[in-house]
């Protein structure tokens, strides 16, 4: 964010950035237009992302019956068709100082430097206790009660591989989020949180996926501390290649 330049006369547009800036300490959010983890952001070209929390759909939540993990097809289908699976590639993205047990799929370690929930390093070293999740940023069972309950396998499948959804992160804490949407969990890294909801936003506007008036309110509430926020672009297609099936 800018700083006012000492001397400066104030104006009325130095008086508004005061208030954003009131706003933003609030709110713990940063007005950079790109997350505090670093490279694994995706693009963020898709124009402000509070302006795109208008364009969802608001409907209530459905039920969750039905619901079962299966129904998004076998964890990391290689979606992309790079001949690694979904898992590794996210772990490749997003850690540093990345060892491979063969080739350049297998991740054996890495670190996370660090993790956007919480702002520490976390360790990931595979086979032992596990320290670093992928996490579904719309998990898939608010996905489930929000449209997907209605889609066919493809759609699902897709939803449940694409990078624009996933994320390495500490794992106690994206075990404490659950299924939770905006209007019940954020990241306790109050600085991660604009970036956090515009991928939430990204990912429900480009699978169609609708929200609550709860979720609307928060997403808001988040997003205009930090308007200037893009909304993430990119990932995989949201249909699955036909090979690909789920139960």
């Amino acid at each position: 964010m800018g700083k006012q330049e000492e001397g400066a006369p104030v104006t009325f547009w130095t008086r508004t950035a005061g208030v954003a800036a009131l706003l933003l300490a609030a709110t713990g959010c940063t007005a950079e237009t790109t997350g505090a983890a670093g490279p694994q952001e995706p693009a963020g070209a898709g124009g402000a992302a509070l302006t795109a929390v208008d364009s969802l759909t608001v409907k209530g939540r459905a039920p969750k019956t039905g619901y079962d993990r299966d129904k998004f097809g076998t964890a990391w289908a290689d979606t992309d068709s790079n001949g690694c699976d979904t898992r590794d590639d996210i772990l490749k993205r997003d850690l540093e100082e990345v060892k491979f047990s063969d080739g350049e799929c297998s991740v054996r370690s890495g670190t996370l430097d660090p993790d956007p929930y919480t702002n520490k390093d976390v360790t990931f070293v595979r086979g032992g206790r596990s320290e670093v999740d992928i996490d579904h940023l719309v998990a898939l069972s608010d996905a489930w009660q929000k449209g997907a309950g209605k889609w066919d396998a493809s759609k699902r499948i897709a939803l449940a591989n694409d990078p624009l959804n996933l994320l390495a992160v500490d794992a106690g804490r994206n075990r404490s989020k659950g299924d939770g949407d905006t209007a019940t969990w954020l990241p306790p890294h109050k600085a991660y949180r604009c970036t956090y909801v515009a991928r939430q936003v990204a990912v429900k506007k480009k699978y169609e996926l609708w929200v609550t008036d709860a979720e609307k309110s928060a997403m808001k509430k988040v997003l205009s501390a930090c308007p200037g926020q893009k909304l993430p672009t990119g990932g995989t297609s949201t249909r699955a290649p036909s090979r690909f099936h789920a139960d």
